[in-house]
């Protein structure tokens, strides 16, 4: 084979794969979106824009939307902000142990999604768990989190905060640590305070890893908050603890309406691209790719 083309060769396998499925698939939902079909007529009825329409004009998509944005922005505060802090005071005020810091954190991330929103749902029941019979011995009581509106939104992203803060923290201590020492020893001689340090130094050296970390996280708050969703409240109480894609799941297969489901999976892939594009016009020029 002509060397020219042996690089092309090489790659033809993995090109192959992302075909088949990624980009196939892709263009398969959108092409879907525009179709009356529940995946067991034979004939697939054109109708259009009919299926977004059907979405829009329904104030519980729009509710969805907003919830998936919660997800998001709650996500990004555990497993971005809080991971970035925790992975500085590890590097910055522990001497020893780190090595059990970064063990007892990055435990959650082995353990399935399912089993740890069963736990949850078990350490935080309102009237068995142990933090119910903890506070109850102060006379506080918790709500009923799966059913009220907004707490179910936080608890299932402090779920995959726990089971994805240990791979941040790991990502995010590396990269840290990877920093001259000097640097900061210098500024430790002139007084500088750990917070400016953090600022100053710390963020701006380790910013191309920290924007891979945010990328990851949006991501996660759009795909990690399934499993929980899923195992927990089915999207409930009344579509209040869903987001985009366990909607697109639930119209696809709870209620058979194809169509509808990959308009969701379509919009849904509207707006993760329109955040990656905000994402690199925004905070990507300030990312520092060379110490």
């Amino acid at each position: 084979m002509n060397k020219k083309w042996l690089p092309y060769a090489l790659l033809l396998p993995s090109v192959i794969i992302i075909l088949i499925f990624n980009i196939i698939p892709l263009i398969y939902t959108v092409y879907l979106s525009f179709f009356d079909w529940n995946m067991v007529k034979t004939n697939k009825e054109f109708v259009g824009l009919d299926n977004y329409i059907e979405l829009f004009t329904n104030t519980k998509f729009y509710m969805i939307i907003g919830q998936t944005f919660a997800y998001i922005a709650l996500l990004v505060v555990f497993n971005t902000v809080m991971t970035y802090i925790f992975a500085f005071i590890v590097d910055y005020f522990i001497g020893k142990g780190k090595r059990i810091y970064q063990t007892v954190l990055f435990i959650p991330s082995v353990i399935s999604l399912v089993v740890g929103a069963m736990v949850f749902l078990w350490i935080l029941n309102p009237v068995s768990g142990p933090v119910a019979q903890v506070l109850g011995i102060f006379g506080i009581s918790i709500p009923n989190w799966t059913t009220t509106n907004g707490w179910v939104i936080f608890v299932i992203s402090l779920i995959v905060a726990w089971k994805v803060f240990g791979y941040n923290f790991l990502v995010l201590y590396s990269s840290i640590i990877g920093i001259p020492r000097e640097m900061i020893e210098a500024a430790k001689i002139d007084n500088v305070k750990p917070s400016r340090i953090f600022i100053d130094i710390i963020l701006p050296m380790s910013s191309a890893t920290g924007f891979y970390i945010l990328i990851m996280t949006i991501v996660q708050g759009l795909q990690y908050v399934f499993t929980p969703i899923s195992v927990i409240t089915k999207g409930g109480p009344n579509y209040q603890s869903s987001n985009l894609i366990y909607h697109a799941y639930h119209e696809g297969f709870t209620l058979y309406k194809t169509g509808v489901s990959a308009a969701v999976s379509t919009i849904t892939l509207i707006i993760f691209f329109s955040l990656l594009l905000i994402q690199f016009l925004v905070v990507e020029r300030r990312v520092k790719y060379e110490n």
